[in-house]
């Protein structure tokens, strides 16, 4: 593993996100000096808090799986999850509605699961349903440890034993196809797939391996803080604040400071100067490229993921039957994803994701009231054909009439929110998408934006962007692969 030369001793860390934080943690554990810098009021990044009227909204995910590698991102500083940031399970994880009426809670325990797919869809399924869940274990166990949870410095470092047993499990042929071979059910399938567009993909089109996202909420299980997901980043801070790391919030960064091929000091918008032996830049990819002066040539230009349509809602609680997550499924798939990634139009039969946090947090609003946010995945701004800035505010109260139809007759909320493609472009987000840069074959893996850029000897990248990509577990490993960069994998 390659990894930065020379004294490392003092780090700055650009960004205080999930991914800026889980670096901060695991270099202040291993004995750095560490100082973060962030442009924001405080922590968070994409993990955002926005109260409004009462309400407290979590503006970035809304999914939480994987608490073992929080886990491990709190031990870094000898710090327990559970007594940081004790978490609930949701059981079901979430529930899947179908637009022909029928529904299914998705557990993950193994026997919950079976007999609800026996109800739901037969014993054939049922039986199918096992050895996917198998299929899916033995799956995340070949790819974890060598291929998320670790530094590959090219594509022939992917020449393991668990390349083989990857390409034996079908991790490499399309998704749908392989889920395909243990369910029939079309719904079932569904359930199983549409994971596939948190990768940036279609299921028909991404590859079998991202089914470890599958695993993660299916089989390891859907996870919520006490005080909205944005507790979590906030939990990070005070931890990491307690071991000795320094935070500098309000300023952004705006030049890197250099000696040769070295960065020698940061230097923020207000004229602060941070001297450092190495940094960690968890800015959004073009930003870094600038900061370090150096665009990398691509023989096939980065694509960005699809985006999404938030509408934050609030109001009288006359739905408490409603699940902490529904995914509410139109008639439309193929076509679906056909609109979304080949035709950059909004989808003509939208599936959704409905979240009810007060289901699991009453206090994230006022009493007597509900808390709803609505996903609708949409195009992002480099492919799509939508004027946003004229249309947000038109296909948000569309979603909210859909989201009525099928799951809150009668809402009327007192209260709207709304993220788009615009907002996020505003954030500075790449092609207005929270989700960064598609998972497609040639940008995963060692074939991703390498974590070590060239042309820089000790500046290394974490977050979204690079390895090992998007979501809220990965983006907290990428921190602590950045980490393992600059001290050598030394914890």
């Amino acid at each position: 593993m390659k990894t930065v030369p020379g004294p490392v001793n003092r780090v700055v860390v650009v960004g205080a996100g999930l991914a800026g934080l889980a670096a901060a943690l695991h270099l202040a554990g291993r004995g750095r000096e560490v100082t973060v810098l962030e442009r924001d009021p405080g922590p968070g990044g994409r993990a955002g808090r926005v109260e409004r009227n009462g309400y407290l909204l979590d503006t970035g995910p809304t999914v939480l799986t994987m608490p073992s590698i929080l886990g491990d991102t709190f031990a870094a500083v000898g710090a327990e999850l559970t007594t940081e940031l004790p978490l609930t399970r949701l059981d079901p994880a979430y529930v899947a509605q179908f637009a022909d009426g029928s529904t299914l809670p998705v557990h993950t325990d193994a026997a919950a699961m079976t007999d609800a797919v026996r109800d739901f869809a037969g014993p054939a399924e049922a039986a199918g349903y096992t050895r996917l869940r198998d299929w899916l274990t033995q799956l995340y166990h070949a790819e974890f440890g060598r291929f998320i949870d670790a530094n590959i410095d090219s594509p022939l470092g992917m020449l393991r034993p668990e390349l083989a047993r990857l390409v034996a499990l079908g991790g490499f042929r399309r998704l749908d196809g392989q889920v395909g071979r243990f369910l029939a059910d079309e719904r079932l399938k569904r359930v199983f797939t549409f994971q596939a567009l948190y990768a940036g993909e279609s299921p028909m089109h991404a590859l079998a391996l991202y089914a470890v996202i599958s695993y993660m909420d299916t089989v390891g299980g859907v996870y919520f803080p006490p005080g909205g997901i944005a507790a979590l980043p906030q939990a990070l801070a005070r931890v990491a604040a307690h071991a000795g790391v320094k935070f500098g919030y309000g300023d952004a960064v705006s030049e890197l400071e250099r000696a040769g091929a070295r960065v020698t000091a940061v230097r923020t918008a207000a004229g602060a100067r941070y001297p450092c032996d190495a940094v960690v830049l968890t800015t959004e990819l073009p930003e870094s490229h600038r900061l370090l002066g150096r665009h990398p040539r691509r023989p096939v230009p980065l694509r960005a993921a699809p985006s999404a349509l938030v509408v934050h809602a609030g109001g009288p609680a006359r739905h408490p039957a409603i699940a902490h997550h529904t995914i509410s499924f139109g008639h439309g798939w193929r076509s679906t994803f056909d609109e979304l990634i080949a035709q950059g139009r909004r989808m003509s039969d939208p599936s959704l994701l409905v979240t009810r946090p007060t289901a699991s947090d009453p206090g994230l609003a006022p009493p007597g009231r509900e808390l709803y946010s609505v996903l609708a995945p949409v195009p992002n701004l480099d492919h799509g054909r939508v004027d946003w800035a004229a249309e947000t505010a038109s296909y948000a109260e569309e979603i909210l009439d859909v989201a009525r139809g099928r799951l809150l007759p009668g809402f009327e909320p007192e209260f709207t929110h709304v993220l788009g493609p615009a907002e996020w472009a505003d954030r500075g987000l790449v092609a207005g998408t929270p989700f960064s840069y598609a998972h497609s074959f040639v940008q995963t893996g060692p074939f991703r934006p390498r974590n070590l850029p060239r042309g820089t000897e000790n500046v290394v990248l974490a977050g979204g962007a690079t390895v090992p990509g998007v979501g809220v577990p990965t983006v907290l490993i990428s921190g602590r692969l950045a980490a393992d960069r600059i001290t050598g994998g030394t914890r």
